[in-house]
């Protein structure tokens, strides 16, 4: 029987010999007789392709499930590629840790909202007071004649170290992030980091709430559980955003080299102003003042795919595909699915859909040559500005992503927040019948 099993090991050809995922890192492995054990707790999201009887494969914690073999009979194979591949993480395993404990922390707050004020001060208090952390607030926060004027809250305003946007870099600085208000101030909080951004916490003192997911009655224990690194977190991924602008005119200097949130891209071409931006939600090009129909030509790694010929087009991470691409007829997606979406709006074009590209591909946007006028785009609905014939605008995913600490974990937070903002799918419920009346259509049924 040994001899046998011996026998059929030499038989096997080396391409049945167990196959490793390069792709994964080694991950995943199919094995002849029983999967090979990878990492703990182990589970599938999809379904595992059957590559023979012979063989079996071990289930993973991947969200895109298993990697596909890519050898195609005994000589085609597709060209391996040298750069590193995205692995998408199960959102269930996304926890927050710390290397150090943290000490520092931005405070953002909702200017010119008195109710916010009490909030403001209480959190503020606890952090400096009982867990000694350094607290960073933007300067304009404390000249609200409210905080002037109270004087028990003295002693903890000198504490404060300040900043002044668009002036000083605190990147460096912080360790997480505190919003208090609404969906723009953790908008805000990302357009103030362009590179890696410190995981924020954003508690619900606003209209809307899709993105801050927090209530404040408790904020205590949930400010100390994150402290203490217990807390799931969501990447939100951003898009990068290079804007190059024919030089017409003198442009001002940028104080630190810094302009409109945005970073003068080290690689400026002559005669060119060049810009680069981190953005959340979405880019958005329209038609701006003019009556005219916008014709802008979309480029997707270098190809013309469209001219959009409408009001303009939204381009858009899954975090903003619930906000202005929503409401111009797009899809929803969840911030985990690595995609860009492109949508157009109010397109002259009844066949002009939305449409979802992957993350990675880098999206081109000139004027057309026959365009009438000029476009404007603008950055998360700020940093409006006008783009002319000769400028153009490249989008890609960002490679610092958001980091969005949730209350449960990111699925149940996203559609929590669906149900509660935008009334996804909320509507009365159909009443059963009672047993009198399913007799009489039983019976109706059977005549």
């Amino acid at each position: 029987m040994e001899q046998e099993k011996n026998s059929l090991s030499r038989e096997l050809s080396p391409d049945l010999a167990p196959y490793r995922c390069t792709a994964c890192h080694g991950d995943e492995d199919w094995s002849h007789s029983h999967p090979i054990r990878g990492r703990a707790k182990s589970r599938s999201l999809s379904a595992s392709p059957a590559l023979g009887s012979t063989k079996e494969f071990r289930r993973t914690r991947s969200l895109h499930g298993p990697c596909p073999v890519t050898t195609f009979g005994p000589k085609a194979c597709v060209l391996q590629n040298p750069q590193t591949i995205m692995h998408i993480q199960d959102p269930a395993s996304q926890r927050l840790t710390w290397n150090k404990a943290p000490k520092s922390v931005l405070v953002i707050k909702k200017i010119r909202d008195a109710s916010l004020l009490q909030p403001f001060k209480e959190l503020c208090v606890y952090l400096m007071e009982e867990n000694n952390m350094i607290v960073y607030v933007e300067k304009k926060v404390l000249e609200d004649p409210a905080i002037v004027s109270d004087e028990n809250f003295g002693p903890v305003k000198k504490k404060f170290c300040t900043f002044r946007e668009d002036y000083d870099d605190i990147s460096n600085q912080i360790d997480f992030i505190i919003c208090l208000g609404g969906d723009g101030t953790l908008l805000y909080a990302s357009s103030l980091f362009q590179g890696s951004v410190p995981p924020v916490m954003a508690f619900h003192l606003g209209s809307l709430g899709f993105l801050t997911p927090f209530n404040f009655e408790n904020f205590q224990s949930q400010v100390t559980q994150v402290i203490e690194g217990n807390a799931a977190i969501i990447l939100r991924s951003r898009l990068k955003v290079r804007v190059v602008k024919e030089l017409r005119g003198k442009k001002a200097a940028a104080p630190n080299g810094v302009r409109e949130n945005g970073t003068l891209a080290p690689d400026t071409d002559v005669g060119k102003q060049v810009m680069q931006y981190q953005v959340l939600n979405e880019v958005v090009i329209d038609r701006g003042p003019s009556s005219y129909l916008s014709n802008v030509d979309v480029y997707l790694d270098g190809h013309l795919i469209t001219t959009v010929q409408g009001d303009g087009v939204i381009v858009s991470t899954p975090t903003g595909s619930t906000a202005y691409a929503a409401a111009a007829g797009a899809s929803m997606i969840h911030p985990n699915v690595p995609a860009i979406m492109i949508t157009p709006i109010c397109p002259h074009s009844l066949s002009f859909r939305p449409i979802v590209v992957p993350a990675g591909v880098e999206l081109k946007i000139t004027l057309s040559p026959e365009a009438r006028n000029t476009a404007w785009v603008s950055f998360d609905g700020r940093k409006r500005q006008e783009i002319r014939h000769g400028d153009s605008i490249s989008i890609t995913t960002s490679c610092y992503p958001l980091p969005s600490i949730c209350v449960q974990d990111p699925v149940s937070d996203w559609f929590e927040s669906l149900a509660q903002c935008l009334h996804w799918n909320v509507r009365k419920k159909q009443t059963h019948f009672t047993e009198e009346e399913e007799e009489e259509v039983g019976g109706e049924g059977q005549g």
